[in-house]
Formats: structure tokens, sequence, C-alpha cells
């Protein structure tokens, strides 16, 4: 009895249960440089076999990745909004979400409940030759004794066309106490150092190229009056008047971060969270003790946190110069302050301005008053708020999203369909937006980092936000598993880069006419198509118009 073996769109969330009446999909056209995803689906529901391996034969093995998809808990769907249509499942359940390197999996048997559902990643090289390639992807069968193996060909068409290096900045908010805490182990030990590297190549092979650096500990998600682990990379002793720091370990940190990839920095935030009251949590030596001299129990605007900022950031700044990443370094004031507290931000900017020169501000907020009067120069605003501010003339205007928009807009929950997740991208271009944030790239917590949780358990935060919000990585056997929604959102940002190549050749202009055109109105992000058919369509035309125009 023969396997039933397809291959579908990376698009296509597959559940154990499902009959695989997806779109079979045997051929593709990549730019030089362009990531190729796609899955192989085998179903195995009603069939007793022992495969063993799958495997790949190609000119391009070398490039070509395998990863087992393994579903998740969803246990919280909605956080606080109307239920609506476009959710996959509206009710707590399971769904296909972990990507687990094939060579991580002992025996895809043990997976033969239902479907065995694999991911396919394909790494053009940017100097591969243009030209047609196959990829051959065999399963073992077993099934009796002298039975052939299969295997299905997937046809890859390279054009002469090298992808555009992404320029587009990403941050997800990286989180070093929660690796210490998923894996157990000491923090800044040498294996906690292994796997921050770890993380942050899993990270930036999924397209981040912005790392949020703890010089202290993040002041994130932190509940009042109390600590979370301490991860501060600056060591700092104080001697009278006069703060001395030590720059090991945030030198280690940048050494990591540059050969990952990462090419822009975020400095922690220098201020409490949601309103920029306190001075963050900061350990200081003084008199051989170590504590937190700043904190809670410090005003943001004191005299001693005021004095020490001066001596810290003019020592922070020194090292981002001898770095060489002065000009690609951020600061943060205060994470999604408000009008009710946009006084307490403005003393909060006003202290740090004048003590970081010409580098900028960043922050996540959804006010435009906050830009109006000068407090941020680069604006980071929820997608829902994102079209209020497209009427002012910002340079650098960034959009995130976080435990919602649950309703009409993109986001990257586990329950939604994966084309909500990719449509982003074209809005990215459309609107010429500069950075996306999102807050949860490893975050291994309760709400206000109560308590840790398993993320193979609850992927909610234990029930605080909809499932996959917290994070788009897993812990896995020393090393970090990247996931579906992590995979699609690198997508959408080829998908700017694919618009930039075009747009090289036709000019920007045309390419958003072509945007607007495949989605039948003007694209807005509360106003779009999230089909597989419009994401695939659009991007198949935009690599026949570069074709055409390379000929």
């Amino acid at each position: 009895m023969s396997l039933v073996i397809k291959q579908i769109s990376a698009l296509e969330k597959v559940r154990l249960g499902d009959e695989l009446n997806h779109k079979e999909i045997n051929s593709y056209t990549v730019l030089q440089g362009q990531r190729l995803s796609y899955q192989v689906a085998i179903d195995a529901k009603h069939l007793k076999w022992q495969t063993k391996k799958v495997w790949i034969e190609s000119e391009l093995s070398d490039y070509v990745r395998v990863y087992c998809i393994k579903e998740v808990p969803v246990d919280k769907i909605f956080r606080e909004e109307t239920v609506e249509e476009d959710y996959i499942i509206t009710k707590p359940g399971r769904l296909p979400d972990v990507l687990v390197p094939i060579e991580h999996q002992n025996n895809l048997a043990t997976l033969s409940d239902g479907n065995i559902v694999l991911w396919v990643k394909v790494d053009v090289p940017a100097d591969l030759a243009p030209g047609k390639y196959t990829v051959k992807f065999f399963v073992e069968t077993g099934f009796e004794e002298g039975e052939p193996n299969q295997h299905v060909d997937m046809e890859i068409t390279v054009l002469e066309s090298v992808m555009p290096e992404q320029t587009l900045r990403y941050t997800r908010w990286f989180y070093a106490d929660c690796i210490a805490d998923a894996h157990e182990v000491e923090i800044f030990s040498e294996r906690h150092w292994m796997l921050i590297e770890e993380y942050i190549k899993a990270a930036t092979d999924g397209g981040v190229n912005m790392i949020l650096v703890p010089i202290h500990t993040p002041p994130l998600d932190t509940a009042i009056g109390t600590t979370r682990p301490c991860v501060q990379l600056v060591d700092i002793e104080k001697k009278g008047d006069e703060y001395i720091f030590g720059f090991e370990k945030f030198r280690r940190f940048i050494d990591i971060c540059k050969r990952s990839g990462v090419k822009f920095y975020e400095m922690a935030h220098l201020f409490s969270q949601w309103g920029s009251k306190c001075a963050p949590n900061i350990m200081v030596t003084e008199n051989g003790k170590t504590d937190y001299m700043f904190g809670w129990h410090v005003a943001a605007d004191s005299v001693e946190y005021t004095e020490f900022l001066k001596q810290y950031i003019a020592a922070i700044s020194a090292e981002l110069r001898l770095a060489g990443i002065e000009d690609q370094a951020y600061f943060h004031v205060s994470d999604e302050p408000n009008m009710t507290n946009i006084d307490r931000y403005e003393i909060a900017k006003n202290i740090l301005k004048p003590l970081i020169g010409n580098a900028k501000t960043l922050d996540a907020l959804s006010h435009c008053e906050f830009y109006e009067q000068g407090l941020v120069e680069c604006p980071v605003t929820s997608i829902r708020h994102a079209h209020e501010f497209l009427k002012r003339d910002i340079k650098e205007l960034w959009v995130y999203y976080c435990c919602g928009p649950e309703k009409i807009f993109p986001n990257s929950f586990i329950a939604m369909p994966s084309a909500r997740v990719q449509v982003l991208g074209y809005m990215l271009y459309k609107y010429d937006i500069k950075g996306f944030l999102h807050w949860g790239l490893n975050f291994y917590n309760s709400q206000i980092s109560l308590y840790k949780i398993n993320p193979y358990l609850t992927t909610s935060a234990d029930g605080a936000f909809p499932a996959g919000d917290p994070f788009i990585l897993y812990p896995g056997k020393d090393t970090a598993y990247t996931c579906i929604r992590g995979e699609i959102t690198f997508e959408a940002f080829q998908d700017v880069r694919i618009c930039k190549a075009l747009e090289a050749l036709i000019g920007r202009e045309a390419v958003v006419a072509m945007i607007d055109e495949a989605a039948g109105r003007d694209l807005r992000f509360d106003d779009y198509p999230a089909t597989n058919d419009f994401l695939m369509g659009l991007r198949a035309k935009m690599l026949d118009e570069i074709a055409k125009h390379t000929k």
C-alpha cells in the first residue's frame, strides 16, 4: 500500500487528523539569495509503517534543511475582543507550530498516528547560477521486503536576479534570563553563553537583525516591586561619587551578535515600563556588597539616578564607539507610555537626550503627541494606529503588534491562518515602514514574570495572552527551535525585499499599484485579502515581472 505524499505551500497548517486535500505544488520560482520554504505532508493515518528516515537528493542538498512539525497546545485563543471567523480554531486545542530539526527526531514512526508534516527550507545561494534545479525528497517506506522508497520532486527555477539585502529593522525582544530558566543553567555560565549564541543565531536566521542588549536587566514585564533574574552585562562598582564600569560580558555579547549577523542594537530601557516612574533594577557593588542600588525604590528623576546616568551613558556610548556600532544603536526611554504619563516621559527624555548625543530614541507607543512634541525620534506604533501616524511626516516610523489586535489586523497568534501573518510584508513595503518590533522572541514567564512556565505546556504565558504571542522560539536540545509563525514572518520580510528588487526595475509607484491591483482595493493595515491565493499569486507575478526585465 503506497503512502500519500504531497508537497504543499508553507502557508498551510496541517493537523494530525486532517485530510490531505490541500493544493499540491511541485515547482517554484525564486531569486538568487532567496529562501524557499514548503511542506511535505505524508498521510499515515491508516497505515502501519516503520519509517526510519527521509532524505534529500539534489545539487542543492548542502543548502536544504528539513524539520518535523510538531503540534503544541493552544490554550487561549482570545484575550478580550469578540470572536471572529478568521481563526483556524476558536476553542482551546492543538495546532502545528514548533519546527524540530529532522536530526533531532529519533524515528518518524513515532509521529504516525496521523499526518506527518515536514518543513523544507532551501537557502538558495546568492551566487547560484540561474537555471532549473530539482530537490528530490525521499521517504523510506519499509512496508514490505523489497518495496521501493518513495519520493516527490520539487523543481526550482532560479532567476538571474539577486535578492536585495533586508533593510527593514526587525527586533523581537530577547530575554537571557528565560534561556537560563528554560535550560536550567546558571546565568553567564559557559553553557548559558553557548545557549545565548544559539538563540541569537536562531533569531537572525528568522530575519531578526536587531537585538535588545541587556546592559542591565530589561525593565519589561516585571511586577512592581519585584526583580527578574539579573542578566546585567555591565559590571558596576561605586567608589564615592564615581562609578567604575566593567564591559567584559558586554563585549562578549556584542561579539556573539556580530558573528550571528545582528546589524542593529537597542539598549535596555533606562526607565520603568508603562510610565517612566522609576529607575530600572540595576546591580551595583559598593564597599564589597552587591545589590540593587537602583530599582523600584528610586524615582526616575531622582538626583542619585540622574547623576548615575551621566556616567553610565557616557561609558556605554564609549563602548559602542569602540565596538564600531555607535551609528547602529538605539536607546529606549520607557515602554508603552500613554497620555496619562506623557509628562513623566518628557522628564525622562529630557534627562536622557543630552547624554546620548545624536543617537536615536525608539519606543513603542500609540499616541502621536509623543512624536509631535519631539519626545521620540523613532515612534513604534501599534498597527491599529498606523494610519493615524502615517498622516504625519515621520522619517523613521515603525510598527508593532503585541497581545492584540485580535480582530481585523495582521498578527501572529498560533490560531490564526498563516496568510494573516505573511500579509504584513506588503503593508510594510507599501507604507515605507522602517522597522517592525515585537515583544516576544523567547518570553517563558507568566504575565509580569511572577513565575516561569513551560512553553510546551502553555503557549499563552499561562492564559495571559493569545497563544503564541510570548515567543517564536522554543527551547530545544542545547539550542532553540523555530516555528511556523517565525518562518512565515521571514517570508513576509522576503516579500518586502522582492518588492524592492522589482522597484529597482519599474519604480516604487508601479510596485504599489501592482499590490493594490492584486488586492482589489487600497491595501491598508485594516483592509486586505488574507488569502493564500493573494500572497502566492502576487509574489509569482512580481517574480515574473523581474524575469521579464532582466532577460
